[in-house]
């Protein structure tokens, strides 16, 4: 009885009623549509990743064996005891994985074993230990936020990070070190703390929750529905994976006993209507054993700036949220309501969960206009690490167009599209750097040049050259094209000022961000080259930069010119409208000419020059 009465989270609930006949059938609904959305992966491929795991523990024992074997040579027992332990987070640990999902990992050792053990060691004993051929596309980052190691195994993706636990000189055995106790969090630096997180928040939502399976059938469904509409992205400004967890089990604390299809209407119902910045909490406060930081508005003028704070569960507690925009946040609370709304209708039997799902229209109906933000590299290599870059800021480019009063939303789409081309000579290596698709290759791994391909999709078809008071045909009575200056007007100011131009014949790789934007009310022309110079001069000076290898363009692209490849098949890509004085000329010809003649009309508007570039 007293278990049944248990407070989740920081309120009382809202309703602990059990569910109706009718709730549990819809449930069962929303279970085989996400079947049928091929949400869950075969039994198969769940056992072989259940073998990747058991291979990279093995692994992280034999890591753990050999620097202990380095650094103290004599200590027999130390050696013989030598083990690590790898643990799991993410979408994995909470277990909503699917086809493709990858596995967010974390080894631990014992404080003799540093990080820079870990990136002497690691990345050649995956290649040693593990089957031949198992191992692909390994790359190590080392000064990242979160120093990461990166591969596929077997075809899954893997994101490896490691920690130390610095209180422990030998581990016990393995299934017995529980990282949510707070102790281990002494005498580690902020990188190790960063990589302990993940899997301690993960383990401390499932806690958490009243009951883990209702609570995981509902999040699977929140993230098909976040990601088909394209609000699914920590790094973009999106809440990622983690934070709409964290939601979905604050709605789950809200109504303990509701079946899965009841918290997905509720979840709609509740976080639509959340007073931002009220933030979501799954707990109250820890005290913790370190001196660190820990959200709290109250002293920290920063955390009062978060427009929809989500706060982590494990100490010390952080914002997941700090990165959302005042447009990724507008973007948002129209996919709840709009969420709200199909879910009701779903409740009452007009509509079927599938109606949820239905897959975004931003590049076939949202925006009329798109910065295309292109990062290029001259080697595979260096475009990881680039393009990885250029995403992790696009932001804040986002943030500084937004203040721009001519912009209502500035909405950037949740993921790049990366695109290798083949280029013969200086002025096609030019045009592909400045969005060209002319010259794009479907194969990376094919040196074919019959490969090479033409589109019709050119993005810098956009561009407009610097001329003075261009006229600009109207379209019903408006700009057909809004004046929108990307680039500073000085054609020769790029910041690239690229030394080494790719040899013919050679390849080039492209990751290409678009954000959306929606102008003001009566905005008629936009100039950008300010916030567009300063996006390019912040992304040069990383340190990381090498103006021979790396290459960066924002270019406007207007819907009728997107590639084609943004669209899937069955999408109707945008086309010209006809022009309101075409139709009007057609119908004056079919009509009697006696009518007295009118005033003419301009047909024309006087705005300022452009550049783009």
């Amino acid at each position: 009885m007293e278990n049944s009465e248990q407070t989740w989270g920081i309120t009382p609930p809202i309703s602990s009623a059990l569910p109706t006949a009718a709730e549990t059938q819809s449930t069962h609904l929303l279970l085989e549509e996400l079947r049928r959305q091929n949400t869950f992966e075969s039994a198969n491929e769940t056992k072989k990743r259940e073998r990747v795991l058991a291979d990279l523990q093995r692994i992280a024992d034999e890591f753990v064996r050999r620097v202990a074997r380095e650094k103290e040579p004599q200590n027999e027992v130390l050696i013989r005891d030598a083990r690590g332990e790898v643990f799991t987070y993410g979408s994995y640990c909470l277990g909503v994985y699917g086809p493709g999902s990858d596995i967010d990992t974390l080894v631990t050792a014992p404080r003799y074993v540093t990080r820079d053990d870990y990136f002497k060691y690691f990345p050649s004993l995956l290649q040693e230990m593990a089957p031949k051929g198992a191992i692909t596309d390994l790359t190590a980052v080392e000064d990242a936020f979160v120093p990461i190691i990166k591969f596929e195994y077997w075809g899954i993706s893997i994101d490896l990070i490691f920690s130390r636990i610095a209180t422990l000189k030998q581990f016990p055995p393995h299934g017995q070190l529980n990282l949510t106790n707070n102790e281990y969090l002494r005498g580690l630096d902020d990188r190790e703390l960063r990589s302990l997180n993940g899997t301690r928040v993960t383990r401390e939502i499932l806690n958490l929750v009243p009951e883990q399976s209702t609570f995981r059938l509902a999040l699977r469904a929140i993230k098909l529905w976040a990601q088909r509409r394209a609000i699914y992205a920590n790094i973009i400004g999106f809440p990622g994976g983690v934070v709409w967890a964290m939601m979905v089990a604050r709605v789950c604390q809200l109504y303990p006993k509701a079946a899965s299809g009841t918290i997905v209407t509720k979840f709609f119902q509740i976080m639509k209507s959340w007073h931002w910045p009220q933030p979501v909490q799954l707990k109250r406060m820890d005290e913790g054993p370190l001196n660190v930081r820990v959200w709290n508005p109250k002293i920290y003028k920063s955390d009062s700036y978060h427009l929809m704070p989500v706060i982590t569960p494990a100490y010390p507690q952080m914002c997941a949220t700090f990165n959302i925009t005042k447009s990724t946040m507008e973007i948002i609370q129209r996919e709840l309501e709009r969420g709200f709304d199909l879910t009701n209708k779903i409740r009452d039997g007009k509509l079927e969960w599938k109606d949820l799902f239905v897959k975004h229209t931003f590049f076939t109906a949202d925006h009329r206009y798109y910065l295309a933000v292109i990062a290029t590299s001259t080697t595979k290599e260096a475009h990881k690490i680039w393009s990885g870059f250029v995403e992790s800021k696009v932001r804040v480019l986002v943030g500084d167009l937004e203040r721009v009063p001519s912009i209502a939303v500035a909405r950037p789409f949740n993921k790049g599209y990366e695109r290798v081309h083949r280029v013969r000579n200086d002025q096609e290596t030019e045009e592909v750097q400045n969005g060209s698709l002319a010259y794009r290759t479907q194969d990376d791994d094919s040196e074919d040049e019959s490969k090479v391909n033409k589109e019709n999709g050119v993005e810098s078809k956009t561009e407009v050259k610097v001329e003075t008071n261009p006229a600009v045909k109207t379209e019903n009575g408006e700009p057909a094209n809004p004046d929108v200056k990307s680039d500073p007007e000085n054609q020769n100011a790029n910041i690239e000022n690229i030394a080494e131009i790719p040899s013919c014949g050679t390849k080039i790789y492209t990751t290409t961000h678009y954000v959306g934007l929606e102008l003001a009310e009566g905005a008629k022309s936009l100039d950008l080259s300010f916030q567009v110079n300063a996006f390019k001069t912040m992304c040069a000076q990383w340190e990381k930069y090498q103006a021979n290898l790396n290459y960066l363009s924002i270019q406007t692209v207007k819907n009728t010119n997107l590639p084609d490849d943004v669209f899937e098949p069955g999408e109707v890509k945008p086309t010209r409208p006809l022009k309101r004085a075409a139709a009007m000329k057609r119908n004056a010809s079919s009509e009697d000419n006696a009518r007295p003649a009118k005033r003419p009309q301009p047909s024309t508007l006087q705005t300022s020059a452009t550049a783009v570039g």
